[in-house]
């Protein structure tokens, strides 16, 4: 890709969507010295980037994600250095309350080392995170993990990018259609030298063929805002349904025999593809989530079943009674096989999306591989 154009000319790359994946690409290309011109529908993000656990969930990925998500770690760090986001080392626990559960964890520890994964014992466990600890096998530490505040750190990351030379930041600018060099909006035309589309979950709004051809779908969550008083939690916690989500962990043949298991005694946590766990606010309160259920074109209603479902295991998780519901919210994000969604759509223009709901986790990493290609 070329070097910074003047203010006169096209730039050098657009990028269309200002959720975590356009900004990660827009916050590359200044770091490559390319001006860059960010265009998003919205005036501010209302998607993915701010409906989630502000989990960067390095540890617990395998293959190319697990690569992104190391490679993004430094950027996340650099970003609450530099543009004030909110980004704290503080890991995750990861609580096994089964055999299988425990097993799972020897067996990443065993292939990742120390400084990845360090197994604890149930009296470190409950050193670290209040649980319960009736039934409590141990855990482990995920010590490279990050804690971003993910309500706001999209908003400071724009923020950051305006006050950057070369870079314009277009809100509230529909985009009706893009071609080689060309991105028609709402507001007038706008020409690159490159054009990355990053419409997460409503790439089929813009890009319909490609989005068919994924196979891509919304994955629609149901996630809740719980205060819990007094409490406090520094890490992440993931539970043993975390150990059936991410791929590091599920492709464990303990969590195979977990799965096995609770097909037979747990039927209710598969069907709803529950991943309990916990992240807590910078007021306080949980972040309690979350369900998954994968539709083009989801139902809009929410089941009060499932939200059930999530406080009757936060409740033993943590044995306490005295929860109070804040906020409920459907969060949402693109699905399709594999984790990642890169296409060519023009001599020009390239689509790109997480399709796995790892975008905190992997966008810094995604975008540098995504204009190697350019």
């Amino acid at each position: 890709m070329a070097g910074v154009t003047s203010s006169s000319g096209p730039a050098d790359l657009i990028v269309v969507g200002a959720g975590i994946v356009g900004l990660a690409h827009a916050v590359e290309a200044v770091a490559r010295g390319l001006s860059v011109t960010v265009v998003e529908r919205d005036e501010r993000a209302v998607g993915a980037s701010v409906r989630n656990f502000g989990h960067a969930c390095i540890t617990a990925q395998a293959g190319e994600a697990h690569t992104f998500a190391r490679r993004a770690r430094g950027t996340w760090l650099r970003m609450a250095r530099e543009a004030g986001v909110g980004v704290q080392e503080c890991g995750t626990v990861v609580v096994a309350r089964s055999e299988e559960e425990a097993a799972a964890l020897d067996e990443l520890a065993a292939t990742r080392g120390a400084e990845e994964v360090r197994l604890l014992t149930p009296a470190e466990v409950t050193a670290a995170v209040p649980v319960a600890v009736e039934g409590l096998h141990g855990g482990a530490l995920l010590p490279l993990d990050l804690r971003v505040d993910q309500r706001r750190a999209a908003g400071a990351i724009a923020e950051w990018l305006a006050a950057q030379p070369g870079v314009r930041m277009l809100w509230s600018t529909p985009v009706l259609g893009v071609e080689d060099g060309l991105v028609r909006t709402g507001r007038g035309d706008l020409r690159a030298r490159h054009v990355v589309v990053c419409a997460g979950h409503d790439l089929d709004r813009l890009l319909p063929e490609v989005a068919d051809e994924a196979g891509m779908q919304r994955c629609l969550l149901q996630m809740l805002q719980v205060r819990v008083p007094g409490l406090r939690i520094a890490p992440a916690v993931l539970t043993g349904s975390s150990m059936l989500r991410y791929p590091a962990l599920a492709g464990t043949d303990s969590a195979r025999a977990l799965r096995r298991r609770w097909a037979a005694e747990r039927p209710e946590m598969l069907d709803a593809v529950v991943n309990h766990m916990l992240t807590q606010l910078p007021g306080g309160d949980l972040v309690v989530g979350d369900t998954h259920a994968y539709a083009a074109t989801p139902d809009p209603w929410s089941q009060e079943a499932l939200d059930e479902l999530l406080l009757a295991e936060t409740r033993t998780l943590l044995g306490r009674d005295d929860l109070a519901v804040v906020r409920r919210w459907q969060g949402v994000y693109a699905s399709a096989a594999g984790e990642f969604l890169r296409a060519r759509v023009a001599p020009g223009v390239t689509a790109v999306a997480v399709t796995s709901g790892i975008g905190m986790t992997t966008a810094f990493g995604l975008a540098p591989a995504v204009l190697d290609s350019l």
